[in-house]
């Protein structure tokens, strides 16, 4: 590769800060701007979902003609913004009947939009369509999850002529989600029935869209090394640990960054008073803030736990369900901020109408999550599976010691304490099992109370671990050169 500026088109079905419902859109709102910061040309393409306000986005001229197949041609505009503080452009796919919705995926009840599998085979049509509007050549195009996974297919088939030279890259950050349809959408897809084959598409007689993608990427990502061997076992392969064996060759594994702009106690609006690693006497308010927002006893020499997440079985909900009142036991604090599967809603209410020592917030909220952050001694993460996760690396950074299982990017990211060497940046248990979880929490409260200056040390070393998305974005740069090379 002699041409040192590349062309890419990063393509994604959410964006922060435009929409959000997982780690998708935190990494789609800042690996462009990393990339862009390299010297790369970089567009970013979402859809323009009804909550997102087209007043205060530019529309293009001309409208957009994208290709049905059996459906016929579709019209949609396209507004266009630039990502916020950054000249990196995001252009928004505009069409009422498939993104003029409450939900992005799914309604207010939680249930998958029938139409799921024709929405994002439009996105993703619409999305290099829009390239030969704006006489953009990607070298690269850059899809995430099974939203965007037919675009590496596409490349290939209907869209062969107008990208012969580019070259594809796939990032699975949940294989959970493979987006699974009738298999009539290859009718929609136009790829060709060749391509509804076990190799490609076809599972289970119907289609599976990050499967094919996973085929016919040029190269395919996961968000952490762990989570990118992880996936080709049966534990978490979720039915497609063989056929991503097949492609070993081509998976590889990129620990995702974060945001040190807003992820930093030193620089931090939100919280009651910022601190760093030499002088980290402001936590101590953080702590007394939390206790006073959730109303809980005052008391400076108690560890507070943490967990700011999704109520969902991923996320390990069922196993603090299933030892919250023995944790509550001991002398500790625990808040919890997070919304999710009903069940657990009701359950953490019901413990907070009882227990003292344990407040709670249903719903989300991005400056209690930072508070959170700060005014915690630990925080609590056992998920299940966890292909990178953020919230520990945050955690880090405010020297609030993470407790997690050690799977995916919990594992890549947290050093297990050893007393004997004075090393470590948090606690880790391994067995998804209510005991290695309540166990690991009695330990790192032992050492909270009984072995202060280790537990202070370890504060100080996680504070100075860094996950910058400069790397991250040098370690993709690699990977599109590679493919482009080859």
């Amino acid at each position: 590769m002699s041409k040192k500026s590349l062309n890419i088109l990063f393509v994604a079905s959410e964006v922060v800060p435009f929409a959000k419902t997982g780690g998708l859109a935190d990494v789609a709102g800042a690996l462009p701007k990393a990339i862009k910061e390299l010297g790369h040309n970089i567009i970013v393409v979402m859809p323009r979902y009804y909550k997102i306000d087209k007043a205060k986005l530019t529309k293009l001229p001309e409208p957009l003609g994208v290709p049905m197949g059996i459906m016929g041609e579709f019209w949609a505009a396209v507004y266009t913004t630039t990502l916020p503080n950054t000249q990196t452009p995001i252009y928004f796919i505009d069409y009422e009947e498939y993104f003029g919705r409450s939900g992005l995926y799914e309604d207010e009840y939680g249930n998958s939009y029938e139409d799921n599998d024709n929405r994002f085979i439009f996105f993703s049509k619409a999305s290099l369509q829009l390239c030969k509007m704006l006489n953009f050549t990607p070298d690269i195009v850059h899809s995430n999850d099974w939203h965007t996974a037919i675009i590496p297919l596409l490349i290939k088939t209907k869209f062969v002529h107008d990208f012969a030279f580019t070259k594809s890259v796939l990032t699975i950050h949940n294989l959970q989600h493979q987006g699974h349809f009738f298999k009539g959408a290859i009718d929609v897809m136009e790829v060709g029935w060749e391509y509804f084959n076990s190799h490609d598409l076809e599972s289970h007689d119907g289609v599976n869209l990050l499967k094919g993608g996973i085929s016919r990427a040029d190269a395919v990502t996961t968000v952490s090394k762990k989570y990118a061997h992880e996936i080709q076992t049966q534990e978490f392969g979720f039915g497609l640990e063989h056929h991503i064996q097949a492609h070993a060759h081509k998976i590889y594994g990129i620990l995702n960054g974060v945001d040190y702009d807003e992820w930093n106690p030193s620089v931090d609006n939100l919280i009651a008073k910022k601190y760093d690693r030499d002088d980290m006497s402001g936590k101590l308010v953080c702590k007394r803030d939390i206790q006073q927002h959730f109303g809980l006893e005052k008391k400076d020499n108690v560890p507070l736990i943490g967990f700011v997440g999704r109520f969902a079985e991923q996320k390990g909900i069922g196993m603090i369900a299933a030892i919250i009142n023995s944790l509550l036991d001991m002398d500790v604090q625990v808040v919890m901020l997070g919304t999710g599967e009903k069940w657990a809603e009701g359950f953490f209410s019901e413990v907070s109408y009882h227990r003292s020592n344990f407040a709670l917030h249903i719903g989300y909220s991005d400056a209690l999550a930072h508070k959170i952050e700060a005014g915690s001694d630990m925080f609590l993460m056992p998920s299940l599976f966890e292909p990178c996760g953020l919230n520990q690396i945050y955690s880090l950074a405010y020297g609030t010691l993470p407790i997690v299982r050690a799977t995916g990017g919990l594992d890549d990211t947290i050093h297990n304490y050893d007393e004997f060497h004075q090393t470590g940046d948090g606690f880790k248990f391994y067995e998804s099992s209510n005991d290695a979880l309540y166990h690991t929490l009695k330990w790192a409260i032992d050492v909270y109370y009984n072995n202060k200056d280790s537990f202070i040390d370890m504060q100080k070393r996680a504070m100075n671990e860094h996950f910058g998305w400069d790397d991250a974005a040098r370690s993709y740069i690699d990977i599109y050169k590679k493919i482009l090379g080859n």
